[in-house]
């Protein structure tokens, strides 16, 4: 009998990490960035802390700018219409969009592959980690606003 029992742990954890696998359909909705990680490095930076008053305020205003702007739109099937900057200038853009069985959102932009890992899932928020040559990029949190 105690055999029987300690392969029950065992199915748990199968089964959790078989359930835990992200679909697209989840995804489905408007995401809004709210938080970056490299922008608290930035604010952390002897450049920043060392800026006089109006060059952190110059600097605020954009990271409100990026925040505001950076939005993702998962359209159902395989669509990802979002903002992005070009220039300085809000472009919207849109690219397939796939997720792999470790939970990498792949993103095909026209000749440029993206890659993130989800790290964390919510219904109404997800947290993704570039996957890059660069490492430390830091975290982006997405909340839904739709």
């Amino acid at each position: 009998m105690p055999m029987y029992l300690s392969i029950i742990p065992t199915l748990l954890l199968a089964f959790v990490l078989q359930t835990s696998q992200i679909k697209f359909e989840q995804l489905v909705g408007t995401w809004q960035l709210v938080h970056f990680d490299a922008m608290d490095e930035l604010r952390n930076s002897p450049q920043y802390k060392d800026s006089n008053a109006a060059m952190r305020g110059g600097i605020e205003y954009k990271i409100k700018n990026r925040l505001e702007n950076t939005i993702y739109e998962f359209i159902p099937g395989d669509t990802l219409k979002y903002t992005d900057y070009v220039q300085q200038e809000v472009v919207q853009k849109e690219a397939k969009v796939e997720i792999s069985s470790d939970n990498i959102l792949i993103i095909h932009t026209g000749t440029e592959t993206r890659k993130a890992k989800i790290v964390e899932f919510e219904t109404d928020r997800m947290v993704l980690e570039p996957v890059s040559k660069n490492p430390g990029s830091g975290k982006l949190v997405f909340e839904r606003i739709k």
